[in-house]
C-alpha cells in the first residue's frame, strides 16, 4: 500500500468502483492492507498528472476496465508508456480494438468510450507480460473466447497468474 503505488485504486475508486482497505502492520517496513473489491457499475473518467503517473504501471488492466466502464475515459501525460517493455499506448489500442472497443490513440494516451463491452478475437502481447496479464482479466468479461499471443510473457511477472485467475474466475458453489 505504499502510496506511490496506489493510483490504480485512486483510478479504479474514480470510476466508482467499491474498494475496502484495512490497513494491516507494516511489512519490511512497507505499508500493507486487506482488500475487498465488490461488484460495481463503473463509469469513465480521466486519468492525467499525479495520478496517471501513480497509476503507469497499471496502464493496461485500467484500459480494460475503461472498455467495459460506461462513458469515457481519457488517459493522458503517459508519454512512457511508450517505451516501457511495449509502446503499451499502441498495444491496447489496438488490442481493445480487436476485441470491439472503441478506442483512440493519442501521442500522450488514449481514449477509450466504453460501454459496448468486449467482444472476443486475438490480440498480441507484443513480449510484454502487462498487457497480455491485461488481456487475461479482459477474456473473463468478453462475450467470446480471447486468444493472447505471446501470453507465456505473464510468467515475468507472475509464473502462476493463469492458475490464479482461473481459480478466481470460478462461479462460487
Amino acid at each position: 500500500m505504499n502510496p506511490t503505488r496506489t493510483g490504480a485504486l485512486d483510478v479504479l475508486r474514480a470510476m466508482g468502483a467499491r474498494i475496502t482497505v484495512t490497513e494491516r502492520p507494516p511489512v519490511g517496513g512497507e505499508p500493507v492492507a486487506d482488500l475487498v473489491v465488490e461488484s460495481a457499475d463503473l463509469h469513465g473518467t480521466d486519468v492525467a498528472g499525479e495520478r496517471m503517473l501513480r497509476a503507469i504501471d497499471e496502464f493496461p488492466v485500467l484500459a480494460v476496465a475503461a472498455a467495459v466502464a460506461a462513458g469515457t475515459t481519457r488517459f493522458a501525460d503517459a508519454d512512457e508508456l511508450r517505451v516501457k517493455e511495449s509502446d503499451r499506448i499502441a498495444a491496447m489500442a489496438r488490442g481493445l480494438g480487436h476485441l470491439g472497443a472503441d478506442t483512440r490513440e493519442c501521442h500522450d494516451g488514449l481514449i477509450v468510450r466504453g460501454g459496448a463491452g468486449l467482444s472476443g478475437g486475438a490480440v498480441d502481447a507484443y513480449g510484454d507480460h502487462r498487457v497480455a496479464m491485461a488481456f487475461a482479466i479482459g477474456a473473463l468479461v468478453a462475450r467470446g473466447p480471447v486468444r493472447i499471443r505471446g501470453a507465456q510473457v505473464m510468467a515475468v511477472s507472475d509464473p502462476a497468474f493463469l492458475a490464479t485467475l482461473r481459480r478466481l474466475a470460478r462461479p462460487a458453489p
